[in-house]
């Protein structure tokens, strides 16, 4: 029996300008751009993303008899999963959506104070200390079995998609951008790339195939990558031989980078066991 999924009415933008106000841009790239901004009613931070409608990757999907768009869905799908309050989750929360037709306004929770992980390791003058890579390392692994649990693949983890909060002496890791993400599948195997060519698993780049776990160990290995050294990470130098990695690491960390940038896919951990790796202890 098919599944009935109803048309979500779309909201009028008066909604969004008596509900919140928004202020400076903070970023913008090939999805969209998102504004800095506070919820009127409390003075929430929040930051409001604006996707036209012509950069919308995905279809739209059923969830809970109601057709919405994938990035909107998926983060519905996590806030649901959540058994904790506002701020205490890896990904930011979901707080609104509109539909205005000629584009789709996402409005997320704003973590603050917090800057993405790359403004991060360029004010620790390109690379972090060991400890602070594993604290951040320790909380990445951790928030992708959470998602993988959730059957949510983000596609794209990497240190521009990873804020930091700064407002405690332990840095805090939150997850941002699903645009790119999907529900997966037992069993599929990807052949549309969606994510950063630089941080493409090796599979992809060769077969133009790749799985959703695989390539996950993978791109946690290339933020890795970039937390330690201060060159950035291009997935084709790396396997050229053109990037190593530095052999001024311990042995433990080494060998967990070395797993997590495992050319064959079949050798890489699961994420479960990746976990379990001395280093992180």
């Amino acid at each position: 029996m098919n599944r009935v999924c109803d048309t979500v009415p779309r909201k009028h933008p008066v909604e969004l300008k008596n509900k919140y106000f928004e202020l400076d841009l903070l970023g913008a790239g090939g999805c969209g751009t998102v504004y800095a901004g506070f919820r009127k009613a409390d003075l929430v931070s929040v930051a409001i993303k604006h996707i036209p409608r012509k950069n919308l990757l995905s279809k739209q999907v059923c969830l809970n008899g109601k057709m919405l768009p994938t990035e909107v869905a998926i983060m519905l799908k996590l806030n649901a999963a959540k058994n904790d309050s506002l701020g205490t989750s890896a990904p930011v929360a979901l707080l609104d959506w509109y539909d205005l037709g000629h584009e789709l306004i996402v409005v997320m929770e704003r973590p603050f104070p917090a800057v993405d992980l790359s403004t991060y390791i360029k004010r620790k003058r390109g690379s972090l200390r060991e400890s602070e890579a594993k604290t951040i390392m320790k909380q990445l692994v951790e928030a992708a079995i959470w998602l993988e649990q959730n059957r949510v693949f983000h596609r794209d983890i990497k240190p521009d998609n990873i804020l930091i909060e700064t407002g405690q002496s332990v840095p805090r890791v939150r997850l941002i951008d699903f645009g790119l993400s999907c529900i997966v599948k037992k069993g599929t195997i990807y052949t549309a790339f969606c994510g950063t060519e630089r941080y493409a698993p090796p599979e992809y780049c060769s077969y133009s195939v790749y799985r959703a776990g695989p390539s996950t160990v993978w791109q946690l290995g290339t933020v890795l990558y970039e937390m330690l050294h201060t060159k950035g990470f291009k997935t084709k130098r790396f396997l050229s031989k053109k990037l190593k990695i530095s052999s001024k690491l311990r042995e433990d960390l080494k060998d967990f980078l070395q797993l997590c940038l495992e050319e064959d896919p079949k050798l890489r951990p699961t994420l479960t066991k990746l976990q379990l790796h001395p280093w992180l202890k």
